[in-house]
């Protein structure tokens, strides 16, 4: 919902040049707390004017920085390693007010943001080339990565911290300027992490951030000054910026959605199952591209797994983050939560039984929520169209199959690969699903199947558009281009000094 501007103060500006601007914005979104729909800020829908000023501002910074030595870029990415952790508590209990997942669930994904810190602080050895003497008598030929220059990531509301760092640590640490275009959702997070990211004393215009909406999407991608594009959001938009990017000559990196599959076996060890399995489809309340969406049960863990799931879906109690206790939050906003439900009912109608239904749940003081509790429809039909429809909310699609090769046609059928696990104690089964499974992110016993910073974050199919993923050896070579140098030298006697 748009607002017009109004009299009061405007939480939140556009950061370039080492400055806070206030937007000259017409319009701005609410920013509201999901547990209880009060408006905590503003975000300025800024004009592609102002992201012309903030690319600029960058583009200014660039040269001075691109020739700033990495052991000396790095530097700034240890004071802000040591700055986010002294801040850690304070930066969560943002992330919750504004996205509404736990307190714990908000910590735990600020410790995966730093550890992307601590990786880009490799940059002067993940950044070097290699080269090779006489590739011919007297010909010697060397590969080096330089910088692209200004680059640009589009983040989505539901990890306001992580998935940022996905991007800013490697893109700055290789050299580039960096626009951040936070989610118009939650842009709190971001602006308190670029206050630290200033006390860390970084040159003016390094880090900039522009807030807004489709416009601003549009314009970066559009710009002929920014050079790459980093995404991460639904796969219609994921497709919108990869053509636009592309058609503008930029390199691009585009995560989008995501249907999550998990074959339990009936060898499975079912307590085990149960538990991990329910923490990744009603954890940060089924909004994150990882989360499992679909349980496919082969044989007699049809029924052991049904009961199990249902009883941990019936035990999680839901509130505000911050609340003790609490072990999942609301969803985003009003309209996801209506959309959600939607589709519960469409998966009734369908012909699944719910046999634990989160519908319409009930919550004293916090009525103006966004509250869902965890769902678990039992027999989802494979014609359904919820069986390749992305929920992101707290929903678990139970199918059964009678083989393990069943089950993972049902995961090839999927337009989406962004995350398979298996449940097994075989290790003959854990190898055929690692081989066979077709998407980008594999778990065997394992619920979300995230990987560390070191490792890039995969995807297939339609949960990925590009070439080089986020994090690790990736982020290094889809912020670097390689220049290759051959060298021949006068075979003239050596001059002596």
């Amino acid at each position: 919902m748009s607002t017009p501007v109004t009299s009061q103060v405007i939480d939140v500006q556009n950061y370039f040049g080492g400055a806070w601007h206030k937007s000259s914005a017409s319009e701005y979104s609410n920013v509201t707390n999901p547990a209880t729909g009060e408006v905590i800020g503003r975000t300025p829908l800024s004009s592609k004017t102002e992201v012309d000023t903030v690319v600029q501002a960058a583009a200014a910074a660039f040269p001075a920085w691109r020739r700033t030595p990495a052991g000396e870029r790095i530097q700034y990415l240890f004071r802000l390693k040591n700055l986010l952790e002294e801040h850690i508590d304070e930066l969560s209990k943002l992330i919750t007010l504004e996205n509404g997942k736990t307190f714990a669930e908000a910590k735990a994904e600020w410790r995966r943001g730093i550890e992307n810190v601590e990786v880009a602080c490799g940059i002067p050895i993940m950044m070097q080339g290699y080269n090779l003497e006489d590739i011919t008598p007297g010909v010697d030929e060397t590969l080096i990565r330089q910088p692209l220059g200004v680059v640009a990531a589009i983040v989505p509301f539901n990890f306001p911290a992580m998935i940022p760092f996905w991007f800013l640590p490697y893109a700055i640490a290789c050299g580039n300027t960096f626009v951040l275009k936070p989610s118009e959702r939650v842009p709190l997070t971001v602006r308190r992490t670029m206050e630290l990211i200033e006390k860390t004393g970084i040159p003016k215009g390094v880090v900039n951030i522009v807030n807004g909406g489709r416009e601003v999407v549009d314009a970066l991608c559009d710009h002929p000054t920014v050079r790459a594009i980093s995404f991460v959001g639904s796969t219609p938009v994921a497709k919108h910026v990869y053509q636009r990017s592309a058609a503008a000559g930029k390199r691009m990196q585009c995560q989008g959605g995501a249907k999550n599959h998990v074959i339990v076996l009936p060898d499975a060890d079912m307590d085990l199952a149960k538990q991990i399995i329910s923490d990744s489809a009603f954890g940060c309340a089924g909004q994150r591209c990882l989360a499992v969406s679909v349980a496919v049960t082969i044989g007699e863990a049809q029924k052991t797994f049904r009961d199990a799931i249902a009883e941990a879906a019936s035990s999680i109690k839901v509130g505000f983050g911050l609340d003790t206790g609490v072990q999942m939050g609301p969803v985003i906003s009003p309209a996801s939560k209506q959309r959600i439900e939607g589709l519960i009912a469409q998966g009734v109608s369908d012909g699944a039984k719910p046999v634990v239904d989160g519908r319409n749940p009930k919550l004293a003081n916090y009525e103006g929520g966004n509250f869902l509790k965890p769902t678990v429809l039992d027999g989802v039909p494979a014609s359904s169209s919820l069986a390749d429809t992305e929920i992101f909310g707290p929903v678990l699609s139970l199918i059964h199959a009678d083989t393990i090769d069943e089950a993972i046609e049902f995961i090839r059928k999927s337009p989406y690969g962004n995350q398979a696990s298996l449940f097994t104690t075989s290790g003959a089964a854990a190898r055929k699903f690692r081989y066979e499974a077709p998407a980008g992110n594999i778990g065997i016993n394992i619920g979300v199947a995230a990987p560390m910073a070191y490792f890039p974050f995969s995807g297939w199919k339609e949960s990925f558009f590009g070439i080089l993923h986020a994090q690790g050896k990736d982020a290094v070579e889809f912020y670097t281009e390689s220049k290759i140098v051959v060298e021949r030298w006068s075979r003239q006697e050596t001059r002596k000094f």
